[in-house]
């Protein structure tokens, strides 16, 4: 049986235009500057692309304009697939909200549609969505900005089918307290697989993909030595083993973007909105300038009730203008380093987070979600994403205030 990264190499290959990633030089060198943080220099392990090269550009036959600024929500394949679907393009006509985040690959790892037979991926299809052309459809004529989000690094399913793949623990493969396995960011096999799917998605027309879970698992820094997994080409690189974890996670950022740009789409991230308070997430591998440079959409999760006590404010929950506002300045600010920023589309609450306890949440409606907006549009960040797990949106909301 042929691995999956020769299916998806198959892919990409049919595609016209396939550029593996080769093992190169990679160093890692402290810079620091008075008052400054160290900055590490990452010189990833992605070759960089010929000046000149044959390559195609894929055209899928739908037309959609960029909106003046993406104002999203998110939605789950069972709800682009059943009845909520008709529900929420009538929120995006009644409103000015414009964009969808629709999930393609899920948090489990299916997909959420049956792919073609000739597909690597039908074993994983799921039939969530049972005409995705009919959707895009819709969204094309209704001009609602489709968004692919493509789970990458949690899978539950590609970890069970392929164990060598994932973390053991022991002689079988680890799960975290939710019960959910993870496959590994060091492995270009993995990064294959998923480059892939989100291929897959920009052939159905969505024209952004959408990358969510790029890290390792929530605390790994201890279980690093004591789990079993492949380090792969990364293995002997004369750099510690959080910086193994950064270089890994932004080289698959930079590697899914090369090879996505024959398709013309966007490619954005999901991140943990702490990452920008930090020279980097010592477990997950996230660093948020790093992976900034290599996306044209940026997407800080921070929800309030995600925060503990950060910029002063002892219960984030009660406070979403506030939180938002503190975020958006130094999200800025890390911005600005940049030679050439992406743009910032945080995701925002939309939920009540009743489990904090008494006295730690309040109700979300419409009061609490247009201060998050008003907060982002003051430091100049007009565009969002708004997330609620079941896709019940708060009625009435002023999304432009």
């Amino acid at each position: 049986m042929k691995k999956p990264v020769h299916l998806a190499a198959a892919l990409m290959l049919v595609s016209g235009l396939f550029i593996s990633a080769q093992p190169g030089e990679a160093k890692e060198q402290e810079h620091q500057e008075p008052g400054r943080n160290p900055q590490r220099e990452h010189v990833s392990l992605v070759k960089a692309l010929p000046e000149k090269i044959s390559r195609f550009q894929f055209d899928s036959g739908y037309h959609f304009q960029y909106p003046d600024a993406v104002r999203g929500i998110y939605v789950t394949g069972h709800s682009a697939g059943g009845t909520k679907f008709n529900t929420l393009v009538k929120l995006m006509e009644d409103t000015d909200l414009n964009a969808m985040v629709i999930d393609i690959k899920d948090d489990w790892g299916n997909l959420t549609y049956i792919p073609e037979d000739s597909s690597p991926y039908k074993e994983i299809g799921k039939p969530y969505i049972k005409d995705t052309k009919k959707i895009m459809k819709v969204m094309e004529e209704k001009q609602i900005y489709p968004i692919a989000r493509v789970v990458v690094f949690k899978d539950s399913v590609l970890a069970n089918k392929k164990p060598e793949w994932s973390y053991k623990e022991g002689n079988t493969v680890w799960k975290n307290g939710r019960g959910e396995s993870f496959v590994n960011p060091f492995l270009k096999e993995v990064w294959d697989y998923n480059v892939g799917i989100a291929i897959e998605a920009a052939k159905m027309g969505f024209q952004e993909i959408q990358f969510d879970y790029v890290r390792f698992p929530e605390g790994f820094e201890h279980r690093d030595s004591s789990l079993k997994y492949s380090m792969g080409e990364y293995e002997d690189l004369e750099i510690e083993n959080v910086q193994k974890r950064v270089s890994a996670v932004t080289d698959f950022v930079e590697y899914a973007r090369k090879q996505l740009e024959p398709y013309g789409v966007k490619v954005s991230v999901d991140i943990f909105g702490y990452t920008a308070t930090l020279p980097e997430a010592p477990g997950i591998g996230q660093n948020f300038s790093k992976i900034s440079e290599h996306v044209d959409v940026i997407s800080s999760m921070i929800y309030p009730s995600h925060w503990t006590s950060y910029f002063g404010i002892a219960k984030p929950d009660l406070e979403p203008y506030k939180l938002v506002s503190e975020y958006a300045k130094l999200e800025n600010r890390k911005l600005e380093e940049l030679d050439s920023p992406p743009v910032s589309r945080p995701w925002l609450q939309d939920f009540t987070a009743s489990y904090l306890g008494a006295g730690n949440y309040k109700k979300y409606g419409r009061a609490e979600v247009e201060a998050q907006i008003k907060a982002l549009n003051e430091q100049g960040i007009n565009e969002f994403l708004l997330w609620n797990a079941g896709n019940s949106y708060t009625p009435k909301v002023d999304y432009t205030p």
